[in-house]
This record gives structure tokens, sequence and C-alpha cells, in this order.
């Protein structure tokens, strides 16, 4: 029953907010009383704290996925931002990530250092591929770029409001990033990937 209340309740901060969301919201959603809830979360605070890490983690096991595929760098990184797209498209316009940082700011600041480190990594792991692919020059300061790049992000979701202006950016900050990186060859690649999303 836990599992079944977070995950339902994941599925609603997303689609609705985390603010607007009430316990009253979820057990009706779940067709259970609240007090099943408060059985196993004292407050909403500690809820929003398991939904958190709960799509902290799904958010980690699609990206394995995808890194899994074996695309080339720059695929892999459009083929995550998709992932994103497809992850937060039927919440209400309001950013999550920015609601979370208003509302619960010891909560957000938390899952912000657990992401820090792990999109560092996968950066990382990125532009050595694209080096190695001949995509991304080979003269490149690795940890300058990876602080570049997850600096760009980061600010983008915790100052924008709306979800659907916050990846209109970040689709401008992964060109931006990327073209920063590229040798010519990636520069083709680059094309070919902006070509599919604007079909």
């Amino acid at each position: 029953m836990k599992e079944k209340i977070i995950s339902k309740a994941s599925e609603l901060f997303l689609k609705l907010g985390f603010k607007s969301v009430t316990m009253d919201d979820i057990a009706g959603e779940m067709c259970i009383s609240k007090k099943t809830i408060y059985k196993y979360f004292c407050n909403k605070e500690v809820l929003i704290e398991e939904s958190t890490s709960l799509v902290h983690k799904q958010v980690h096991e699609i990206i394995d996925t995808i890194v899994a595929k074996n695309y080339n760098s720059i695929h892999e990184n459009f083929e995550i931002r998709e992932m994103f797209r497809d992850m937060f498209k039927n919440n209400i316009d309001t950013s999550p990530i920015y609601q979370l940082k208003k509302h619960y700011p010891d909560i957000y600041q938390n899952i912000l250092s657990q992401e820090i480190d792990l999109c560092s990594h996968w950066f990382r792991k990125n532009i050595e591929k694209g080096i190695r692919e001949g995509l991304y020059r080979e003269d490149l300061n690795v940890d300058v770029y990876v602080k570049f790049y997850y600096t760009l992000i980061f600010h983008i979701n915790e100052t924008t409001v709306s979800e659907s202006e916050a990846q209109k950016i970040e689709l401008e900050a992964l060109e931006y990033h990327t073209r920063a990186m590229a040798t010519e060859k990636g520069i083709v690649e680059l094309e070919k990937q902006l070509k599919k999303i604007r079909v």
C-alpha cells in the first residue's frame, strides 16, 4: 500500500503541482481514507520526499536504458530530452521543479545535490564518448563543460515558472552546448537531430 500511495502521489504532484495536491486529493484518487495515508506518512512533506525520490529513481533508470541503446553522444542527449518532455507533458503548465524550490526548499536542496552529482557523471560520460566518436572537439576542458551545462540546465528549471517555456529554453541550451563542443561532423549530427524535432 505504501508503494501505491507514493506512486499515485508522484503522478499527481507532477501533473497538478506539489502545492495544490492535498492529502484529500490523493485519498480521493485512490478511494482510500486519509487515515490510511497518515498510517504510512506523518505529513505531506514526508510523502513529497518519498515521491521525489521515486521520480528521481525512475528518471535515472530511463536514462540508463537510453544510454544502453548506444546512440552516438549527440543523439543520446536528444533522446534524453525527449524522455523528459514525455514525462512532464501531462502536467499543468507550472514547472514541478520551480514549485518544489518555492514551496519546499529543503526537499529541493536535498534532491538538487543528488541530481548535480548524477548529472555531472552523465554529462562527463557523454562528452568523453563524443570526443571518442569525433563529434566533439578533442581539446575540450571536460570539467568546465560539465559545469557549464548543469549550471545552465538547473538555472533554467529553477527560474522558469512555465514548464513548456522551460522545455523550449532547455532545447536552446542543448543546441548551444552541443555547438560549443562540436566538430564539423558533430554539427552535421546536431542539424539532423534538430530537423527531427522541427518536423
